[in-house]
């Protein structure tokens, strides 16, 4: 299968900071690779280097069979972006917005507006088709800005965090966008900070950090790596749950983790359930919910990274 983008150690340096370093990926014609990583990971510098914004420090790039650097007027023929931010004119309608880009793109008039109708109509943007994009709800605004990348049709599509901000209905509605988008032949490159997001959507998984790839491969793949399941605790007051890590820890024998009032560690046999609920009643401990769970992307990244994969969303890009 021919690979619609190609990346091989690809360093991209900024001032004394190496935002990227020697990353190598490829994402096949049609498919969705997932990029992860937290803040600061490099996953918006990848985008931006592929999409000819950045310019490399080394290394090589080809999107489409074009090369980032010598070529880039040609990458941009075929791609579409979704940034971090709605990149559309505020003081535009919705319906204004998305004619101004088909006649920057070279379409005619009719077909410009003609482009516009659908893309609204598919986004189910229809009724605030002529209302100015700032009175559009954030949700609103996100839709518009994909609809807006792509009405060149690209054969390859960047979505650089799309759903950060949205609820859940439209973070459901934005998938279901791209498994369409991916029906039709089109390449993405999706970048996420939602676990649960690369899940339902990508085809092959690349994870980042510190600007290295750590580990890639398909979903299930990345979670045989880890291959324990997951011992999980809630207890009833937050207050004793670091208590409760240490007697999980010393009964389990590998360091628990604590999030809010759950504390979770990775288990190979589920006979320790019953150890467990009986080291933590004995120090007096009231327990809410008990359990096991097979391994998920977030027990991935802890066990790659030593950080758990529920990373917060920042209002700005990547620093790397």
């Amino acid at each position: 299968m021919s690979h619609a983008i190609e990346v091989e150690e690809l360093v991209r340096d900024f001032g004394g900071t190496r935002a990227l370093d020697g990353v190598n990926l490829s994402v096949p014609t049609g498919k969705v690779l997932g990029l992860l990583g937290p803040n600061g990971a490099g996953k918006t510098t990848v985008v931006r280097t592929l999409a000819t914004l950045l310019a490399p420090t080394s290394g090589q790039a080809w999107v489409g069979g074009f090369d980032v650097a010598r070529e880039a007027a040609r990458v941009r023929e075929i791609i579409g972006l979704t940034g971090q931010y709605a990149a559309v004119d505020e003081k535009l309608t919705g319906r204004e917005n998305l004619i101004l880009i088909g006649r920057l793109l070279g379409l005619k008039r009719a077909e410009a507006k003609a482009r516009a109708d659908a893309l609204l109509a598919d986004f189910s943007l229809e009724e605030a088709a002529r209302r100015p994009a700032q009175t559009y709800s954030g949700g609103m605004r996100r839709r518009l800005d994909l609809a807006a990348s792509l009405v060149g049709r690209p054969r390859i599509l960047f979505l650089d965090e799309p759903s950060t901000g949205l609820d859940p209905r439209a973070r459901r509605d934005l998938w279901h966008r791209v498994r369409q988008l991916q029906a039709d032949g089109t390449t993405v490159l999706l970048t996420t900070q939602y676990l649960e997001e690369a899940d339902a959507l990508a085809d092959s998984i690349v994870v980042l950090d510190q600007g290295r790839v750590i580990a890639e491969g398909t979903s299930a793949e990345l979670k045989a790596r880890v291959g324990a399941r997951t011992l999980y605790v809630t207890v009833s007051d937050p207050a004793v749950a670091a208590r409760a890590a240490e007697q999980i820890t010393a009964v389990v024998g590998v360091q628990a983790q604590v999030d809010g009032d759950q504390i979770s560690a990775p288990v190979q046999d589920p006979g320790l359930l019953p150890a467990v609920l009986r080291a933590l009643d004995e120090t007096g401990i009231e327990v809410a919910e008990l359990g096991l769970r097979g391994a998920s992307l977030d027990d991935v990244f802890l066990a790659l990274t030593g950080h758990s994969g529920h990373f917060e969303p920042t209002a700005s890009e990547d620093a790397a």
